[in-house]
């Protein structure tokens, strides 16, 4: 099976080899599809510097609403079980329901301690420079949509078939 994977899907393949799987993530995240157990475990809604809470981009798509454990973020370390966000879409009738998670660790920790970027799933994390939308020091992330696919790609950024428009 993982040769066949590793021919489909050569960067989970090779993440699969070293315990990082996206059946993982699953398993570590299925008790958060309520944002209330996501409050309760100490993530906190996370908004822009705008007070937006739901994160979109015209033309992209959207990331949807997060919820981030700053512990987590904070420690700098990378645990493919313990994502540092976990992002929420809203769904027709009005609740939040799990899509994706996301990590992230602050660059000028993670490049003190490492000589190349962080990197789950065969991906390179993407950087965020200071002076973002959130206020934070430059940051390196990568999203997972492991709960909602994404056309643009399990990892991209945005995905279009996410909205922040108000149902």
């Amino acid at each position: 099976m993982l040769t066949i994977l590793a021919v489909l899907l050569p960067d989970l393949a090779s993440a699969a080899t070293t315990g990082e799987s996206v059946n993982n993530v699953r398993d570590a995240t299925a008790g958060f599809n309520d944002p209330a157990a996501a409050l309760a475990a100490g993530y906190d809604l996370l908004t822009d510097a705008a007070d937006i809470a739901c994160i979109d981009q015209p033309g992209a798509g959207a990331m949807g609403i997060h919820y981030v454990k700053s512990a987590l973020v904070q420690a700098g370390t990378i645990d493919v079980a313990r994502p540092q966000a976990l992002v929420y879409q809203r769904t027709p009738e009005g609740r939040l329901q799990l899509a994706a998670v996301e990590y992230v660790v602050l660059q000028a920790g993670w490049d003190a301690a490492h000589d190349a970027p962080p990197s789950l799933f065969g991906q390179e994390f993407m950087l965020t420079s200071a002076g973002n939308r959130y206020g934070l020091p430059a940051f390196y992330s990568l999203h997972a949509w492991i709960w909602n696919d994404n056309p643009m790609g399990m990892f991209s950024m945005w995905n279009p078939s996410v909205t922040c428009a108000a149902s």
